[in-house]
């Protein structure tokens, strides 16, 4: 039975499920929330160490500003309203990607990062405006400024997921087959997961079964 020690999910169809149910790509965010939730609950029943949440890409800056704003207001509402209780749980927040947000919303997340930095039972990897070139070229340049070698270690060190182990599982939600300039490095031998279900119908009996059938792949990692 293969060890589950990380989980990734690239959260998608909030927009679609939104407009086929409510007439609102708005409402699917907001009810995506919800599954949110419900997943770190069954991420800590299954006592996985790390949880990583595709939120928000460099390229979703191309989306509606309205939509954007939406957005950002729902994990400002969803940080001031929750982060103690994450704290309680003792639920480590860190963010992946670049502040480059409002004032009040880059202190928010600054607050929440050191708020609970001290955790050690779920760690939660929150990308927001994260693009995994972006992180490489950046990798790239730390390594040629401080002169040292190119190698898979020193790539390795100067990502920003440099503490945190490559996920061993992926899941994607919204029956689109692709990555999404998302943890192309991390992912190399990542299992991976494409499930139909748009992100707000994704529940915790789909969870567990893709969980289950997870450990029960050989995992040869190029071996025989």
């Amino acid at each position: 039975m293969n060890p589950l020690n990380h989980v990734a999910i690239i959260m998608d169809g909030n927009g679609r499920w939104g407009m086929k149910y409510k007439k609102s790509r708005n409402a699917g965010h907001k009810v995506g929330l919800n599954t949110v939730e419900k997943i770190i609950k069954e991420t800590i029943k299954n006592k996985i160490k790390f949880l990583t949440l595709f939120a928000f890409s460099t390229e979703n800056w191309k989306r509606p500003k309205k939509e954007i704003n939406f957005l950002f207001n729902l994990l400002e509402n969803f940080l001031i309203n929750r982060i103690t209780d994450l704290d309680k749980q003792d639920i480590k927040l860190k963010i992946l990607g670049s502040k480059k947000f409002s004032s009040k919303l880059n202190n928010l997340l600054i607050y929440s990062e050191n708020k609970t930095s001290k955790n050690t039972k779920l760690q939660i990897n929150l990308a927001l405006n994260y693009g995994s070139k972006s992180e490489l070229i950046s990798a790239f340049k730390r390594i040629k400024k401080n002169k040292k070698i190119i190698s898979e270690k020193n790539i390795s060190k100067n990502l920003q997921t440099k503490n945190i182990p490559d996920p061993d599982l992926l899941i994607r939600t919204g029956n689109t087959k692709r990555l999404s300039n998302f943890l192309l490095w991390q992912l190399a031998y990542t299992e991976i997961f494409f499930e139909r279900k748009l992100w707000p119908d994704f529940n915790e009996r789909d969870y567990k079964r893709i969980i289950k059938e997870y450990k029960s792949i050989k995992r040869n990692f190029g071996t025989i």
